[in-house]
Formats: C-alpha cells, sequence, structure tokens
C-alpha cells in the first residue's frame, strides 16, 4: 500500500528541497536534498559524507560526473534516507569531492524509488513511496 507525505513549497526558495535524514555507519546526518529531475544522479557533498562518518580511501568505485561538476572527483557511497514517515530507503550516491554542490536527489536511483508531485500553484510537493 503507498504511503505519501507532503511538504510546502516555500516562496522564498526558488528550487524544491525537502527535508531528509541520511544515515550510514552508525551516523545520521539531517540535511535538505533538492529535487532534481534532470539530473541522472543523487549527489552527496564531501562534506556530509564525512559527517556520516565514511573514509574517502574506503570508496573504491570512482563515478564520472559531467557538467559543470565533470572536474570534480567522485566515488559511489550507498547511504539510507529517511524522508518523513515514510519507509527508510538505501539510495546510490555520488560522492562529490566538494562541498560546495548541493545534495541532489536524482533520478538513479531517488526517482526510481518515490513518486513525487510538484503542485507548485498549491504550494506543496507530494512524495509517495510504493
Amino acid at each position: 500500500m503507498p504511503s505519501t507525505v507532503a511538504f510546502p513549497f516555500s516562496d522564498d526558495e526558488a528550487l524544491p528541497t525537502i527535508p531528509i535524514i541520511l544515515s550510514h555507519a552508525g551516523f545520521s546526518v539531517s540535511a535538505n536534498g533538492l529535487l532534481d529531475t534532470g539530473s541522472t544522479i543523487n549527489l552527496l557533498p564531501y562534506d556530509i559524507g564525512l559527517q556520516l562518518g565514511t573514509n574517502w580511501e574506503e570508496q573504491t568505485v570512482r563515478l564520472p560526473l559531467a557538467g559543470n561538476l565533470a572536474r570534480v572527483e567522485a566515488r559511489g557511497l550507498f547511504v539510507h534516507v529517511e524522508i518523513g514517515n515514510l519507509e527508510p530507503v538505501r539510495l546510490a550516491f555520488a560522492w562529490a569531492q566538494a562541498s560546495q554542490v548541493p545534495l541532489i536527489l536524482g533520478q538513479t536511483n531517488f526517482f526510481r524509488e518515490f513518486d513525487v508531485c510538484f503542485e507548485r500553484s498549491q504550494r506543496i510537493i507530494e512524495i509517495t513511496r510504493f
């Protein structure tokens, strides 16, 4: 049975973000994730990966980034993500070796795990997990 949670679409933000809790190796971090339907991958900033107790050198899967992040090195990392009262899900991230990048929730694999409805005129973002 599907579960849905709704978040306000903030008037002071130009882009849709939602509060999430990331967990890895016994550590948890609260952050705002940018919902980016045009991003092929989930992207995790370097400093958040460190807060999750992750060691850069231990992550051996290298991932190429594109566009304005093409020069940034990234490594694959699986993280559990909680969104509101929905059941936590394990998501794959490209952990960027740069802290000035946003935490992005993209097609692989956020939008494969969740249905998202942007109701901008109603100022609501609905996230559904099946």
